[in-house]
């Protein structure tokens, strides 16, 4: 007998590189084609999907901060940002035959729905796939806050943060070859050890609401469904260990 998923619900955090061509800049249509049949796969275990999606491939607002620019008008422009890479994965979306939403907290009526909440989560029971660009709508909030945000907001059953590693480790394992991997953590192990695992503003609004953190590794083509159907993949961050 088929394992059904131990998630029913879940808003998936990608970061903007995910549609990045080889140089990590730019949005390459191949990684968005790569992207949409990797989550076409999940998809058809029944899962309702949300996603946000990050902006670091067309625009690093630390850098025009660090030239002087100010931090709102930079913070809106990466908003503006998430909304392309969330068209851009729409439409290689819809073209697997997944039914898209864009919703967008800043509002372009022409280009994407405003976010709402009910709106969005009938659409998550119609398992239609829903995309949420341009973070929470206000600038000095991360995607990774916005990402905690919507998936509370639509009762999801926990929070994926796609990376390129496996999980969370205690340095960086591309320059340290013992580097660990953490099975599980708690919230405030995560925050006290400053893992770079989501901002602290995130994951506070994780721990308060005690939504769980599973992050994995998103190019590993078997992690995120195995993860759904609750195998041990990734780092689990809750307030329990497994």
């Amino acid at each position: 007998m088929a394992k059904e998923p131990v998630y029913k619900r879940i808003l998936l955090k990608i970061s903007g590189e995910a549609l990045a061509g080889p140089d990590g800049f730019g949005i390459d249509p191949l990684r968005a084609e790569d992207l949409a049949e990797h989550l076409e796969g999940v998809s058809d275990l029944g899962v309702e999907i949300a996603i946000v999606i990050g902006a670091g491939n067309l625009w690093r607002g630390r850098q025009g901060i660090d030239r002087g620019m100010d931090r709102a008008t930079a913070d809106y422009m990466g908003m503006l940002a998430t909304v392309m890479n969330a068209m851009a994965l729409m439409d290689a979306l819809e073209r697997r035959g997944i039914i898209t939403r864009v919703q967008s907290a800043i509002e372009m009526r022409a280009v994407a729905e405003p976010y709402i909440r009910r709106r969005a989560i009938r659409h998550l029971e119609k398992k239609r796939l829903v995309i949420f660009g341009a973070g929470t709508g206000n600038p000095y909030f991360s995607t990774d806050t916005a990402a905690a945000l919507r998936a509370m907001e639509i009762g999801a059953d926990v929070l994926i943060k796609a990376t390129k590693v496996d999980g969370v480790y205690n340095k960086d394992p591309k320059k340290n070859q013992d580097a660990k991997l953490f099975d599980s953590l708690s919230y405030i192990e995560a925050i006290n050890l400053r893992l770079e695992v989501m901002d602290s503003t995130a994951l506070s609004l994780c721990m308060d609401n005690k939504l769980p953190i599973l992050v994995l590794n998103m190019w590993d083509r078997d992690a995120l469904k195995r993860g759904l159907l609750g195998d041990k993949v990734g780092t689990l961050v809750s307030d329990t260990t497994r």
